[in-house]
Parts: structure tokens; sequence; C-alpha cells
């Protein structure tokens, strides 16, 4: 019997201010952390922006958005998660007015999508700390940082969330443990970062979370918050319990952020986790109380899935992944290292579901590849049977687990059009549907064309999911 998803299911694709906009100046708005990494994560911040950073240009998004959106309405979208610039809002990230030009520049985005069919699903921070905030207060290590936060957070939604009734508050919450300025906005050169200052800073941002969902909530219940984390299944490397174990205290990394965010309170383990480490937080009542203040659904970024083993003699680590972890010998790689596991997402939706009982939402889930433009029936295209097949193959397992009782709202591609990379700053690390002609140098027309992928995700959003068979 041929199966399809729920009525109302939400397709589309997921994609980040800071990697498509460009015009990183434009209209008022001042550098991010991201206008400062020109290799990614790959290497210590510049101190300004430089030239080299691709992603000063991005893709051009910020001109182009209304034939971009074209083409994803064309695929059949209907729902487009995208981040708004905390420092088009608020270019300091500590003013007390904000930047009208910035709210301008979203309204018209907005507006575009919603006229093309498609439900805004936005990011209020997306690895993109206001630059000032990073230098000037060491980012989320400042109390100070969650009053920026909820005033930037009640902006947004009392200006947007009249058209805006989907939002999540971090991207990737759980990644602040190992790369802490581009989740957490810390200068602090992470070698140098106590562990008491990074789990601060973590409660920090877990208590403006939990802020912000207040605050949305109270100017309109209806408004939906969700968390967004890193979910990587971690399997024993062997039978042996102290790899089971070490695999279930890896998981519990990731785990504690949304147990905290759908549960309001911090878990047993975590606790046990800052004490063995010495660590005493600075926790108020008002932060317990604001705590309590849960997410309406948990979102999550699923790309590969890793191993772990006790045995110190066995820790080969995967390439590419910034969680870490050893490379499962069962499953092949992509080229940047990272394991594909389709079943790995069946996993994780009936894990999270078991454990929060809260509707789920799969807002990144892709493939970078190199990909090869090449002229079909007189058309430039990707021939991408690649790409085409990790997404059937990990919408299967989604429809499975939608088949195993799980409640999922939606499915959004990272990123529907090539974007630079978050993690390497490239252009060639493809993911997109569609191509952009941009280089890793800089080069390019920034024309846009259509890959076989884009007609293969347009027939399965056309069926609902029917037409994976």
């Amino acid at each position: 019997m041929t199966t399809t998803f729920a009525e109302g299911f939400l397709w589309g694709g997921a994609t980040a201010a800071n990697q498509i906009e460009g015009s990183y100046l434009t209209d008022g708005k001042l550098p991010s952390i991201q206008d400062v990494m020109p290799q990614g994560i790959k290497a210590p911040p510049t101190d300004e922006p430089t030239p080299d950073n691709l992603k000063l240009d991005g893709i051009d998004f910020y001109h182009r958005y209304e034939s971009d959106l074209d083409l994803f309405a064309e695929m059949g979208f209907s729902v487009f998660r995208f981040s708004i610039a905390w420092s088009r809002i608020f270019p300091n990230g500590d003013e007390e007015t904000p930047n009208e030009a910035g709210l301008a520049f979203y309204d018209r985005l907005i507006d575009a999508t919603l006229a093309r069919g498609m439900q805004p699903l936005v990011t209020l921070s997306h690895y993109e700390t206001p630059l000032h905030l990073a230098k000037t207060y060491d980012g989320w290590v400042d109390r100070r940082m969650i009053g920026f936060y909820e005033r930037y957070a009640r902006t947004c939604f009392e200006r947007f969330g009249d058209r805006v009734r989907y939002w999540l508050t971090f991207n990737e919450i759980n990644s602040v443990l190992h790369e802490p300025l581009l989740s957490g906005g810390i200068w602090t050169p992470k070698d140098q970062l106590s562990k008491r200052d990074l789990y601060q800073a973590i409660h920090h941002e877990l208590v403006a979370s939990a802020s912000a969902t207040r605050i949305a909530h109270e100017i309109d219940p209806g408004l939906k918050v969700g968390c967004m984390i890193i979910a990587m299944p971690t399997y024993p490397l062997t039978p042996d319990p102290a790899d089971v174990w070490e695999a279930k205290c890896i998981e519990r990394e990731n785990y504690a952020f949304a147990d905290v965010h759908c549960r309001g309170v911090y878990p047993g383990y975590l606790q046990r986790t800052l004490r063995d480490l010495g660590v005493e937080l600075d926790i108020t009542e008002e932060d317990r109380e604001t705590l309590k203040h849960t997410v309406d659904f948990v979102s999550f970024s699923y790309y590969m899935s890793i191993c772990a083993s006790a045995d110190p003699d066995r820790q080969i680590k995967g390439e590419g992944n910034l969680m870490g972890g050893i490379a499962n010998p069962t499953l092949k790689s992509s080229e940047w290292g990272w394991q594909i596991d389709p079943a790995g997402l069946r996993t994780v939706l009936n894990d999270y579901w078991d454990r929060w009982n809260k509707p789920l939402f799969i807002v990144e889930n892709g493939l970078g590849a190199k990909d090869q433009l090449v002229e079909v029936d007189g058309e430039l295209t990707v021939v991408d049977d690649y790409r085409i097949d990790y997404l059937q193959a990990h919408l299967r397992a989604a429809r499975d687990a939608v088949e195993d009782g799980v409640e999922l709202w939606g499915y959004t591609w990272w990123g529907p059009i090539d974007v630079v990379s978050a993690s390497t700053a490239q252009m060639s690390k493809r993911y997109g549907f569609i191509y952009v002609d941009r280089n890793d140098d800089g080069s390019g027309t920034l024309e846009r064309h259509r890959k076989k992928s884009f007609a293969a995700y347009r027939d399965i959003i056309a069926s609902n999911g029917a037409s994976l068979g």
C-alpha cells in the first residue's frame, strides 16, 4: 500500500541569513560573528571582516529573494524556514531601539513568502550573534545577554507575529558544547574557556529561550515556538556494556537541551555532570520560574549518526563533524566525512516522540556534495542522483516514523538553494536543488540553475510523499 504524509504536512526548505543574504553592512546592519569567520570553524576568527569571507556577499539573497522565492514556490513549498539577522534589527545588539530599515526588509520578505503560499518558519538566532555582543560581553557568558535577546525577540514577535506563526529560538543550541563562538557568540577561545563559563552561557541561553517562549505566548497564545537541536543518534561501537553506557552519555549531552526546553527543569543526569565538573551555576529563582515556559514543539537537524566506545584505543574520529564521534564502519560517508544513515532518522523521531511527546519538525536534513554543472537538452543543470537517493531514503524513514505513531509537522531540506557553508565557509559544499554560480574564490555570475533534484523534490511534494513508493 502506498502511504503519504498527513494532510497539511509542511514541505519546504531551510536557510540562514548569514549564509544567503550578503549585504552585510546594508541598511544599517553591522557585522555579526559570521563576518569575522572566513574559514568557518576551521580557524580562529579575524578581528574585523576580511574580503576573503564569502558570507559577506552570500548568494545575494538580500536583492534576489523575490526570484528565489519563485523557484521555491515552483517546487511546491508550503513552508520556508529562514533566520532573521539579529544585527539587522539591533546592529550592535544592545541598543534600546531597533533599526527600522532592518525590520522593513523582513516585512517585505515575509509578505513575499506568504504571497507565494508559503508559511514562514523563522529562527531568531542562527549562528549570528552581533559582533559587538561577542567582543564586549563575551557573548552568552554575560547574564545581560538575556535582556538583549528578550528585547530583540519581543520586537520580532510584535512586528511579525501577525504573519509568522512558527518560531525557533536558537539554531542547534546544543552545538555550543563544541563550538562556543559559532553557537554562543563567546569570544574567549574555546581552549581557554572554563567549564563554568561555558555552562553558565548555556544556562543563560536556555533562560532566554524560555523567556522568548513566554513573551510570544503573552503576545499571541496562537504562536508556536520550538527549540532546535542537532540530532545525532549514537550507537555503541560494540555490545560491550561500557560502550553502551558511553553512547548513552553522549546522547544525553544532546538530550539535555531539549529536556530543559520541554520539561522546564534541569534533568538529574545534567545536575550530576555539573557536580562532577565542580561547576556551580548562578541560577536565580526567577530563572527557575522562567524555565517552566516550555516549547510547543521540538525541531532538529539530522545529517548523520555516530558511534561511541569507552576504549581509548578505538577513538578514531569521523571527519567533518563538529560534534565529534567515531565513524560507523557499516555506513558510507559523504564527501565531507559525514556518515549517511537514513535509518537513524526513524530512530531519532521515535526516540524524541517517546521522550517528550511533543510535535516534531525536521527543519534541516541534506547532503553536501561537490556538484558538477553540465548541459542537458540545452539547459545548464546538475545530474545529482546521489542527492535524490539521499532525499528519498530519508523521507521514507520519516514516513515510517509517522506510521510508527510519531506526530511530525513538517520537513525543510537544508538548503534548497546552494549557500555558503557554515562550518567551512565554502561554496563548493553544495546542498541545494538550485545551483548558484559562485565559487570558493568568490568568482561567478550568481545565476541560478535547477538541478535534477529540483524536479524530484517537486514530485515528492506534489504527491505528499506517495511518489516515494
